[in-house]
C-alpha cells in the first residue's frame, strides 16, 4: 500500500494491534450507511484501519488506490465510473467530527452486547455470500454463540398488517422449526416478524431459537410495541444491526437490512406479502444469492396474499403449506452444500474461474434468467451464455423454457 501517505497521526495508532480492527470498523459503521458501495470498497483495497485514516483525511491516496476501487465497484457489478475518492470524502465529512467509537463500543458493553467483526467466533460466515455488500460489523445484544450452519436457519417475513390466518400460520411455522432445532431469522418489526418471533420463542429448543436483525440501533427495541418481545429475543436469542447505538431506523435502512436477514438463512419464507411488500425485498436479496424463496399461498380475494401469489406465478419460489415442505428444502441445501465438497470436486478441476463463479450463481431450485445470472455471477451477457453451455454439456447446468438452475445429483 505504497499509494498511502500518512498526514497525521492515526486515530487508532494509540491502540494495541488487536483491537484496532474492531474500534476502525465501529468508527466506519458511522461514518458511513450501509451498502455505501465505496466505502465497502476502500475497506476491501486498504483494510478497515487505514480506510478510516483515509476517510478521516489523516492518510492521502494516490490514483492506485481509486482505480483499485473503481475494480472492486464494476466487479460487484456497479458502474464503471463513479465520482472519485475527493467527492466521496466530502459527503463524508460532514459525520468525522461525531466518531467516538470507543463510546459506542462501551455502551455496548453497558448493554451486555459487543460488537462483531469479520474473523471473530461470532461472525457468520454466510454473510461473505454478499460479496462487496458484505457489513462492516454487526453490534450484537443476546447470546454469545455461533449462529448454526446456513443449513439450519430459516427466515421467516411478510406484511406488517398481517390477517390472523398470517399469524396462526406464521406462528406455527416458526414453532415447529424451532422445535426441530432451527433458528428462525425475522426483522423484528410488528405482524409478520412478530409472529415469527413469538412462535420461535415458544418453541425454544437448543441454541439461539430466533435473532431480529434490527434497521436501527440495538440500544433502543424498534417499534416501541415490540420492546418486551424483543427483549425477549435479546434473552433468549439474539437481536443484531449493522448501525451503531443511537441510530434511527430510517425507511432506506429498513431495506437495507433485508439483505441481511436473506444471507443468514438458508430459506427466505414469505408468509404475506402485498403486491409491493418490502417482504418482496428480502426474497429478492435471497434469488440474488442463490438462497431458496419460499411462499406460502393464501386466499385469492385477499391483498395480503398478492405478493405471495406474484413470486408463485414469476416462478421464482417455492410454494410451501407446513413446517415438513421449509425443512425438507433447508435439507435439501445442507445436502447440496456438504455433497458439493466431495462430488463435485472431480469436475471442478476441469472448470475455469468464470465457470466456478457461474456455478455458484445458479440457483438450486428455482429457475434464473440469463440476465439475473449476468448480475449474480458478475460476468458479460456472452460469457454467461458460453458459461452456461459448458456446464449444460457436463450435466451441472439445466435449462427451463430459457432459465437456468444447478442441475440436480444423480
Amino acid at each position: 500500500m505504497t499509494d498511502i501517505e500518512s498526514k497525521g497521526s492515526n486515530p487508532v495508532a494509540a491502540v494495541g494491534m488487536q483491537d484496532k480492527e474492531r474500534i476502525a470498523r465501529a468508527a466506519l459503521a458511522r461514518l458511513m450507511e450501509p451498502q455505501d458501495s465505496v466505502g465497502l470498497a476502500l475497506v476491501r483495497a486498504l483494510g478497515a484501519v487505514d480506510a478510516l485514516g483515509v476517510a478521516t483525511g489523516e492518510l492521502s491516496t494516490g490514483p492506485t488506490v481509486e482505480q483499485e476501487i473503481s475494480a472492486l465497484l464494476v466487479e460487484a457489478g456497479g458502474p464503471s465510473t463513479w465520482v472519485g475518492l475527493p467527492a466521496t470524502l466530502r459527503r463524508w465529512a460532514p459525520r468525522v467530527s461525531d466518531l467516538a467509537p470507543e463510546r459506542d463500543l462501551e455502551t455496548m458493553r453497558r448493554l451486555g452486547g459487543r460488537l462483531i467483526i469479520p474473523g471473530d467466533g461470532l461472525w457468520p460466515e454466510q454473510l461473505e455470500d454478499l460479496g462487496l455488500q458484505e457489513p462492516l460489523c454487526l453490534w450484537w445484544r443476546g447470546h454469545e454463540q455461533p449462529l448454526p450452519p446456513l443449513d439450519r436457519s430459516i427466515a421467516l417475513v411478510g406484511s406488517r398488517d398481517s390477517t390472523s390466518y398470517g399469524a396462526s400460520v406464521t406462528g406455527d411455522l416458526a414453532y415447529g422449526l424451532a422445535q426441530r432445532g432451527y433458528t428462525v431469522i425475522s426483522g423484528g418489526a410488528y405482524g409478520i416478524d412478530a409472529h415469527a418471533h413469538r412462535g420461535a420463542l415458544s418453541g425454544g429448543g437448543a441454541g439461539l431459537p430466533t435473532i431480529a436483525v434490527m434497521a436501527g440501533g440495538v440500544d433502543r427495541f424498534y417499534p416501541s410495541g415490540n420492546e418486551d418481545l424483543l427483549r425477549a429475543v435479546a434473552t433468549q436469542g439474539a437481536v443484531i444491526s449493522e448501525v451503531p447505538p443511537g441510530s434511527a431506523p430510517t425507511r432506506y435502512r429498513f431495506l437495507q437490512r433485508n439483505r441481511i436477514i436473506a444471507a443468514l438463512a438458508s430459506v427466505t419464507v414469505v408468509v404475506e406479502a402485498r403486491w409491493r411488500s418490502g417482504a418482496l425485498n428480502t426474497a429478492h436479496h435471497a434469488e440474488s444469492i442463490g438462497r431458496v424463496v419460499a411462499t406460502v399461498p393464501g386466499s385469492i380475494h385477499s391483498a395480503n396474499s398478492a405478493g405471495c401469489h406474484r413470486l408463485l406465478r414469476d416462478g421464482g419460489a417455492v410454494c410451501v403449506t407446513d413446517v415438513g415442505e421449509v425443512a425438507e428444502l433447508a435439507g435439501a441445501i445442507g445436502e447440496s452444500n456438504s455433497e458439493e465438497k466431495t462430488a463435485d470436486a472431480a469436475v471442478h478441476g476441469g472448470l475455469s474461474l468464470e465457470d466456478l463463479i457461474l456455478l455458484d450463481a445458479l440457483p438450486l431450485r428455482s429457475t434464473s434468467s440469463v440476465e439475473k445470472l449476468t448480475v449474480v455471477a458478475g460476468l458479460s451477457p456472452d460469457a454467461v451464455r458460453a458459461g452456461l453451455g459448458r456446464l449444460g454439456l457436463m450435466g451441472l447446468a439445466s435449462s427451463e423454457r430459457g432459465a437456468w438452475k444447478r442441475a440436480k445429483k444423480t
